[in-house]
Order: structure tokens, then C-alpha cells, then sequence
């Protein structure tokens, strides 16, 4: 599999990950309510995709230099979600410290990722560079 399309399925799965923790962690089973967690991850997960595009989370090759560009895509993409679910299109809305809460835990988590990626890089050879360059 392609490094960048890892690393794309990677961050998706960090976004879902906390998105359906925070469902369970609320009372929602998200299989007893698909709708809900549905509208929630799309919205979530677009402006992910849109925010990452635009700020070019996926066009460098340096893991370690692509943090902050990992940190303002989820800044920006964080805020286009909310946006989305507070739009007529979604149902739910984003009750206060919803913005903050989601921000927040998807960032640490979308960094300890990529944090893992980069020490991992580092423990499969001794440069930090990855086999095979």
C-alpha cells in the first residue's frame, strides 16, 4: 500500500476512532443508532478530507515536518465539521464544550499517531529513516 494512502486511512481511522468513542462514552450505541453516527462521521471525516487537501497534509514525504500541517488540517477541518453538523444538512448540532472536546482529543490523537509512525520509523533503522531509502 502506497505511504500516503496509509497514512490517509490512518488519520480517518483516528477520526472515527474518537468520534465513536465519544458517541459510546455519551450512552449512543453507534450500531443501535447508525443515522446519527453516520451524519456525525461524514461531516467530520469531509472536512478532514477537505482541510488535509488544501493545506497539503499528503504531499510531503518528511513525517516529522508534516505535524504541523496534521495540526492546522485538523484545526480547519475540526471547524468545517462543526459547521456542517450545526447546517441544516445534520441532525445533532454541537452543544457547548462539544467544539472544544472534539478539537482537542482528535488533534492529541491524529498527533500520538503520527508521533508512533515517526518512532517507529526511527526503530526500524538506525538513521530514523525508513528501510528502503
Amino acid at each position: 500500500m502506497d505511504e500516503r494512502l496509509r497514512l490517509a486511512v490512518g488519520d480517518a481511522a483516528v477520526v472515527v476512532g474518537v468520534v465513536v468513542a465519544g458517541q459510546v462514552s455519551h450512552g449512543t450505541t453507534p450500531l443501535a443508532a447508525p443515522l446519527s453516527t453516520a451524519e456525525t462521521l461524514a461531516s467530520f471525516l469531509a472536512g478532514w478530507l477537505v482541510a488535509a487537501g488544501l493545506v497539503g497534509v499528503y504531499s510531503g514525504d518528511d513525517l516529522r515536518r508534516s505535524w504541523r500541517l496534521v495540526a492546522g488540517a485538523w484545526l480547519a477541518g475540526a471547524n468545517l465539521g462543526l459547521i456542517a453538523r450545526a447546517s441544516p444538512l445534520f441532525s445533532g448540532g454541537a452543544a457547548w464544550p462539544f467544539p472544544l472536546v472534539i478539537t482537542g482529543t482528535t488533534l492529541g490523537m491524529l498527533l500520538l499517531w503520527r508521533g508512533a509512525l515517526v518512532a517507529l520509523s526511527r526503530v526500524r533503522t538506525p538513521t530514523g529513516r525508513p528501510a528502503g531509502d
